[in-house]
């Protein structure tokens, strides 16, 4: 049986990362391998009930920091660690990157704390390899415009999400084995030969 796979899907909102994922998917069925799709926060009841309080309903960082890893805790002991163990891929639609980025940067928490929860929580998980799907925000939110009514989040203003493609940004510099950069500016056919190109080189799947 062949290991277990962890991949997440970063970047802003817009940027379009989730229109990826099924096709990814495919891409790796095709190849032999189980695999879990899922997204945070949610993947689970509890964590999707806790989605909603965080997309939806006011409150200060920390309240957000703590709901989503909460989340993220359930997330993981229910779903994420039992797929690795049967050897499935886990393509996950954000992850713990997306914390640093939006309440870390974004809402200008204390990372030390978030930190802290990482390792609590997570107890050293990471995926194992991270796409970030990187784009102006101003790209992003026009796309976004075009598509669906804002959440909580997606109505921030740009200075907002700039500040998140900043934390995104430093969070590939810290860890740069693990991340790779799509050029989230182009055609969606371009895009999945980004990510076919990453995968073949971090391979095998």
């Amino acid at each position: 049986m062949k290991p277990g796979r962890f991949l997440s899907f970063e970047g802003i909102d817009g940027a379009g990362k989730s229109s990826h994922i099924e096709w990814l998917a495919g891409w790796l069925r095709e190849r032999g391998r189980e695999v879990l799709v899922t997204r945070e926060p949610g993947g689970t009841e509890l964590a999707e009930r806790l989605r909603e309080l965080v997309l939806h309903q006011p409150m200060d960082a920390l309240t957000e920091a703590l709901l989503v890893f909460a989340a993220r805790r359930d997330h993981l002991a229910t779903q994420i660690e039992p797929a690795l163990a049967r050897g499935s891929v886990v393509l996950c639609d954000r992850f713990t990157d997306a914390t640093f980025a939006y309440q870390g940067a974004g809402r200008g928490f204390d990372l030390g704390v978030l930190a802290t929860l990482e390792t609590w929580v997570q107890q050293g998980r990471q995926p194992d390899l991270t796409l970030w799907f990187d784009l102006a925000p101003a790209t992003a939110a026009a796309r976004r415009a075009a598509v669906r009514a804002p959440d909580r989040f997606e109505s921030q203003d740009q200075a907002f999400f700039e500040r998140v493609r900043a934390g995104y940004a430093r969070r590939a510099a810290d860890d740069p084995a693990r991340f790779a950069i799509v050029d989230a500016s182009a055609t969606p056919e371009a895009v999945r030969r980004q990510i076919e190109t990453t995968l073949d080189a971090r391979g095998p799947w």
